[in-house]
Order: C-alpha cells, then sequence, then structure tokens
C-alpha cells in the first residue's frame, strides 16, 4: 500500500490519460476510417511509393510527421489492448501512418482479418460510406 501512496499522483495522471485516450478514440477511430478512400487498402503501396518522389526536403518532413502520428496511435492503441479502447483498430491506423520496409505485409496481415474488416465495414456503414474494398 505504501507503493500506491508514493505514486498516488502518476496513477491520477495514468487514469486521466486513459479516459482521455478512449474518449478520443471513439471520436478520432470513426472519423479517420469513414475518410479513407475506397480503394486505401489496394492502392497503399502505390500511394508509398508516391510519397517518396516528392521534393527531397518535403519527403523526410512528411517521412518524419507520419512516423511521430504513427507511433502515437500505434502506442495509444496498444494501451487500450489493456485499457479501455479500440485497441486494434488504433494499432491499424498507427501502422498505415508510419513508412517502414514490411509495412505493407503488416498492414496486408491485419485487413484480411474478417473481424477486422467487419468492424471497418460496420464503421464506415455507420458514417454512411461504402464499404472498403481489401
Amino acid at each position: 500500500m505504501q507503493f500506491l501512496s508514493e505514486y498516488t499522483l502518476l496513477l491520477e495522471w495514468l487514469g486521466l490519460l486513459s479516459v482521455l485516450t478512449f474518449i478520443g478514440s471513439l471520436i478520432a477511430i470513426p472519423w479517420i476510417i469513414a475518410r479513407l478512400p475506397i480503394n486505401y487498402f489496394i492502392r497503399h503501396r502505390q500511394l508509398f511509393a508516391e510519397s517518396h518522389s516528392r521534393h527531397p526536403l518535403v519527403a523526410r518532413l512528411t517521412f518524419v510527421l507520419r512516423n511521430f502520428v504513427g507511433i502515437v496511435f500505434l502506442v495509444a492503441g496498444i494501451v487500450m489492448l489493456i485499457l479501455p479502447g479500440q485497441g486494434i483498430i488504433t494499432i491499424l491506423i498507427g501502422i498505415s501512418f508510419m513508412d517502414y520496409t514490411q509495412k505493407h505485409h503488416l498492414v496486408d496481415y491485419f485487413v484480411r482479418r474478417q473481424t477486422v474488416i467487419r468492424l471497418l465495414h460496420w464503421i464506415r456503414k455507420k458514417e454512411k460510406k461504402p464499404p472498403l474494398e481489401s
């Protein structure tokens, strides 16, 4: 019990962070999924190649920003596997944002899972959007 009393402030901040990420995921995840193009998971390899053909400074800045946002979503998704939230979908969005060599294989692995694709279609249906092609 002494351990808990020493870290009360930290535990309160972690509780607040948990509540904020849960509420944020309930708002942000459907918004992001509803705005994906129908063929996003088919074209993601082509879009990746196009993004690297820009001016080197723009390409580098885009790389850093996308990876930062992706890591934030990935970490939040991993935390949501334990805490309340949409963990798997948040991890998928984080992986989709990032640029690394095996990204496409990992995205394809998740999107081929029936539970994930059903959830994506359900979210898009609620937003009155057509289902994603996979």
